[in-house]
């Protein structure tokens, strides 16, 4: 399927949200990991086996190579292929990962160093959005209705860049320009942390009850509960991918 043929698929992933709340189309290489979770899925690419080369998937789905290392990067991450050097890219889907072999960080920086600056980041964010009575809580439930949808539907892409957004969305909420800001700045990282504990197939409801824990301290306007959550989260997520780091 290329990606021209195929962007149907984009409709049925989440958009994500600007600072006008307008919202803007996933990228190529998110479509892209998209169509290719699927075919996986349906058994055209079957675990244990290779997948096509580079060159012959980027012409297939009709996207540039650098796209579709993109693509291949993100579902590494969420365990659904797995990268051999000098050999090629094998799906994995269904197989443990062990904690010590993470996929390599495309931006090339260490998880646990990505999980402690979000760990001093992130949870100020929640506890200024739960201290502020304007906050957007109906925003937040609407990527958890999402989230929760892609979970049940095992769509693990999908229910990645829901991750993303949520966390896009307090940072924005905060109020702090440069919070959100960083964010962006670091999005590659940050989604790559995001995408990890996705692929403990065993856990992967743990990031949407986690997420509804921080919704309700939001709700609540308590920014102790709200910042007591979001660390508790990251932790957690963490956790799940063997990743233990010094909390400041």
């Amino acid at each position: 399927m290329r990606i021209a043929d195929g962007m149907a698929v984009a409709f049925n992933s989440p958009y994500r949200s600007d600072q006008s709340n307008l919202f803007t189309m996933p990228s190529l290489s998110n479509v892209a990991a998209q169509n290719l979770q699927r075919l996986i899925a349906d058994g055209t690419y079957a675990a244990g086996n290779a997948l096509p080369s580079q060159r012959e998937l980027a012409d297939t789905l009709g996207i540039s190579r650098a796209s579709l290392r993109e693509a291949i990067s993100m579902l590494e991450a969420l365990g659904l292929v797995r990268s051999h050097p000098g050999k090629g890219v094998f799906v994995t889907a269904g197989t443990a990962r062990d904690d010590r072999d993470l996929p390599a960080n495309p931006a090339g920086m260490r998880p646990e160093a990505i999980f402690q600056f979000r760990f001093v980041l992130e949870p100020a964010a929640a506890s200024l959005v739960a201290a502020d009575p304007r906050s957007n809580v109906d925003e937040l439930r609407a990527i958890q209705s999402r989230l929760e949808a892609a979970l049940h539907a095992f769509d693990l892409v999908t229910a990645a860049e829901c991750d993303m957004e949520f966390h896009h969305a307090i940072a924005r909420q905060s109020s702090n320009e440069v919070f959100a800001s960083v964010l962006r700045q670091y999005e590659t990282q940050v989604a790559y942390s995001l995408q990890l504990p996705f692929a403990n197939t065993r856990g992967i409801w743990d990031t949407a009850d986690e997420h509804r824990n921080i919704i309700d301290a939001i709700a609540a306007h308590d920014p102790a509960a709200a910042r007591q959550a979001m660390q508790t989260h990251l932790l957690r997520a963490a956790g799940r991918v063997g990743i233990h780091f010094y909390q400041p």
